[in-house]
């Protein structure tokens, strides 16, 4: 079994119903006599990837309720699942709500834009922020920082 190294992943909604007692697969209790100072958690520090495996890596994804950056722990069908950490996405083009398009960002300060935004861009991901409906789509066409064909939904991040 390969194990990726990531450090505590407190987002993860199996492990914290594991450590609340709640949730989690596989976690029961049970009686018995005895000694011990066993976790339901899984063990954590560095991991071995073995050879022919990939780590998954967790992308910056735009969140539009929050109108910020965060950290897409877990995502699919346009939408992220689980949220991690703020983040800035690493090429510097972020959407803009206000114009509903991405716009270049010099200065970010907790996911989100601290300097007014700038010149239109095409972000480095074909995966982008649809404001229509809210969900991340393959932008097949860009102009002016706007996508002007969408394709299907794609992972965020």
């Amino acid at each position: 079994m390969a194990a990726c190294s990531g450090g505590d992943k407190r987002g993860d909604s199996t492990l914290a119903g594991a450590r609340s007692g709640k949730g989690g697969k596989g976690h029961g209790g049970g009686g018995g006599s005895g000694s011990g100072s066993g976790s339901a958690s899984p063990a954590r520090g560095p991991g071995v990837a073995l050879t022919g495996t990939t780590c998954p890596t967790p992308g910056c994804s735009f969140h539009a309720a929050a109108g910020a950056y965060f950290t897409c722990l877990s995502g699919g069908a346009g939408a992220c699942f689980h949220f991690g950490a703020r983040c800035a996405p690493g090429d510097g083009c972020v959407f803009d709500a206000a114009s509903k398009g991405y716009r270049r960002c010099e200065h970010m300060v907790e996911g989100a834009c601290a300097a007014p935004v700038g010149a239109a861009c095409t972000p480095a991901s074909t995966c982008a922020f649809n404001p229509a409906d809210g969900l991340h789509h393959t932008c097949e066409a860009w102009s002016g920082g706007s996508c002007t064909r969408w394709g299907t939904t794609c992972t965020p991040g």
